[in-house]
């Protein structure tokens, strides 16, 4: 399954179904097949994936990096919620929604 975010203040974002799952555990949610993100809501919403974003970016230069060179580059935290992040902020200038499985 995948998760396809729509609103009309934006393009779509589609995730797979596990980040999908995690971004709604990142925000306090249960993982559901539809649902919606109300304009008033979303300053929440972007101030709890900021904070997950600073607090893995922490974690992770915390992280010793003795074998940085030989380990492939993982995408980050911050590359995969930047598509939703901005969805969620151009939608809330708008005031319009954001939907999945609808």
């Amino acid at each position: 399954m995948l998760y396809k975010f729509r609103s009309k203040a934006a393009g779509d974002v589609i995730m797979l179904h596990a980040h999908g799952d995690a971004l709604m555990r990142l925000l306090g949610r249960e993982p559901a097949a539809r649902g919606i993100f109300e304009p008033g809501h979303m300053p929440a919403l972007l101030s709890a994936l900021e904070d997950a974003v600073a607090d893995a970016e922490a974690a992770d230069a915390a992280e010793p990096r003795e074998d940085a060179e030989e380990r492939p580059r993982a995408v980050g935290l911050r590359q995969r919620l930047w598509p939703i992040i901005e969805l969620l902020r151009r939608s809330h200038a708008a005031g319009e929604p954001v939907v999945w499985g609808v």
